[in-house]
């Protein structure tokens, strides 16, 4: 029988003479491009000594990991402050509540983390990190790519993976064959004197690079993102439009290097908006599908295109995403005054209050009102819609759409305070310097209204007209440059990290040479970066494959007329000598 052994353990090389240790770390070098750990010593004096160590400190896989902990940990306030680029109010209302950590945030740039000093420094040093590990890899692994699989080492029985047999055909056609093999298998494979050199797995080093880089993508873009960004609500009435400036907003909020050239160029108008709901059954009330269709251009001479505006569905424009975020009524409402003349006719959105639209809000008009001795005035009129009214039950709607629609109106008159000029709300009412109309019993006047019904105001102070109901969508435009970039690298980041955790780079050596007798000697040698048991199974798998194409010769004290060779090589793993037992 031939003489068949494979070994299988760990990849470290066993203990043995030096010359043996030193061919063998040359055989199993640069299976990666990671940066050596060195032993911990003191810098050169001096400058540039102190300089490469810092360089060497920072660069490390340690401190990288170190920085990206602190990353984390430095978003947390980010999520849980109230941030002032994001809620100004928040931050004034935590100001005042907490007269101690208010200030102490404050210093400690807490209320404004992203651009914060210390979190920019952490950012910075991390990019820092990542590129001075990232760039001597590369140009390693180039090099590596380059150049050709290191020779066999001296005595092949040193390899975690290892096996052997005697064969009759010639060196030169087993090696021959040994190539040929290896290629097939998408090794790469050359002739290195008697044995063949083959290497397989680069890809866990591109995918290890790979995964690096595209971290450095997603910082980047998430940086560029955070400075350049704008983020804005309004809300628009069917029939009304909006153009895509700063006045057109209701609340806005930008990027610090944010400029309003950015803005993408486009206009658009609500034509209709559709709300359907579930009308029976446990989730009765339940939204099922909100859309708006709407007009809109690009630029200032665009042609009209139309489109629906769906949730999660939104109007993409250059970098600019309008999404439908709420849904709401507007009453319709016409006021006149004691001679009859129209002072005020628009529709008045209200903000809803529950689920099913229970909706409140304030109608002002603020010019051309006169009482009925002809003294100007300003009128407030605090109302309370319901889009579905029950009889008995004037607290709250029944159903979220126009079934039964009732506006409650409760008229006031005198300063709306508008003319201080201090900042309000238009959704409420300051009663400061307003006087209630009374009836005839003293009582403050309210009544509800149904579509087409009006109010008439005591005294002859005039009336209101709840002529109809519109609806009205609030639309929010979000610019985030870079986004696709961010995307582009998770996905990158994702498949790299499978890449590098997935794939073992490994190299085969296969030795053909002329033993005792003439018979030609076959050694097959593996060699994995870390341990598994892929090298020794693939090793087992060539082997077989080879000695199809080379089989063993018969053994030399076999009758002479035995002439029937080994089927295969001894799959027996055993110790190789010198390994630990």
């Amino acid at each position: 029988m031939s003489n068949s052994t494979t070994t299988g353990g760990t990849s470290a090389p066993a203990p043995g003479n030096n010359d043996d240790q030193e061919e063998l770390g040359a055989a199993g070098s640069q299976l990666s491009t990671a940066p050596q750990e060195e032993a911990p010593g003191l810098p050169s004096l001096g400058v540039i000594g102190w300089a490469r160590w810092f360089w060497r400190q920072l660069t490390s896989m340690r401190v990288a990991l170190l920085l990206l902990f602190l990353l984390s940990l430095g978003a947390i306030p980010g999520s849980l402050i109230p941030q002032s680029g994001t809620d100004e109010t928040k931050v004034a209302d935590f100001m005042q509540r907490h007269s101690f950590l208010g200030p102490l945030y404050d210093k400690l740039g807490l209320f404004h983390v992203y651009s914060s000093v210390w979190f920019s420094a952490i950012y910075i040093l991390l990019f820092v990190s990542l590129i001075g590990c990232i760039v001597p890899r590369t140009w390693q692994f180039v090099g590596q790519l380059r150049s050709r699989p290191p020779g066999a080492p001296r005595r092949l029985t040193r390899l975690p993976a290892y096996t052997t047999w005697r064969t009759e055909a010639e060196p030169e056609q087993v090696r021959e064959a040994a190539l040929v093999l290896l290629k097939q298998r998408r090794f790469r494979a050359h002739l290195a004197g008697d044995a063949v050199a083959a290497e397989k797995g680069y890809l866990r080093e591109v995918g290890n690079l790979a995964f690096h880089i595209a971290l450095i993508v997603m910082l980047t873009a998430f940086a560029w993102g955070q400075l350049y960004k704008s983020e804005g609500n309004s809300l628009i009435i069917e029939g009304g439009g909006f153009s895509n400036t700063l006045t057109q907003y209701d609340d806005f909020k930008s990027g610090t290097l944010f400029d309003t050239d950015d803005l993408d160029p486009f206009s658009f108008h609500l034509k209709d908006f559709k709300g359907t709901y579930e009308t029976t059954g446990p989730n009765r009330g339940t939204p099922r599908t909100y859309q708006a269709d709407v007009d809109y251009s690009v630029g200032a001479y665009g042609k009209a295109k139309k489109r629906t505006v769906k949730v999660n569905e939104p109007l993409v424009i250059g970098d600019s995403k309008v999404y439908l975020t709420a849904h709401g009524y507007a009453p319709v409402i016409t006021v006149r005054d004691g001679k009859g003349d129209i002072v005020f006719d628009q529709a008045v959105a209200l903000l809803p209050l529950d689920s099913n639209v229970t909706s409140s809000g304030a109608i002002k008009v603020m010019d051309g009102y006169r009482d009925p001795k002809g003294v100007e005035e300003q009128l407030g009129i605090q109302a309370f819609f319901l889009p579905t009214y029950v009889p008995g039950n004037e607290v709250a709607s029944q159903f979220p759409s126009l079934e039964n629609p009732v506006l409650n109106l409760a008229p006031y008159h005198g300063d709306l305070g508008v003319d201080a000029g201090l900042p309000q709300s238009v959704y409420q009412l300051d009663k400061t310097h307003m006087k209630a109309y009374k009836d005839a019993k003293g009582q403050q006047v309210r009544e509800n209204l149904k579509p087409g019904e009006t109010m008439q105001l005591p005294n002859g102070a005039g009336s209101i007209t709840y002529q109809g109901t519109k609806e009205w969508a609030n639309f929010q435009v979000t610019r985030q440059p870079a986004a696709g970039w961010a995307l582009g690298g998770a996905i990158v980041a994702i498949f790299g990290l499978a890449g590098s955790l997935f794939i073992q780079r490994r190299r085969v050596w296969v030795r053909a040479v002329k033993g005792q007798g003439g018979v030609t000697v076959v050694e097959m040698g593996g060699l994995g970066r870390s341990e598994s048991a892929k090298v020794p199974e693939e090793l087992g798998d060539l082997a077989g494959t080879l000695y199809d194409q080379a089989p063993g010769a018969p053994d030399a004290d076999s009758d002479s007329d035995a002439t029937t060779p080994d089927p295969t090589p001894d799959p027996t793993v055993v110790p190789a000598e010198g390994a630990e037992k």
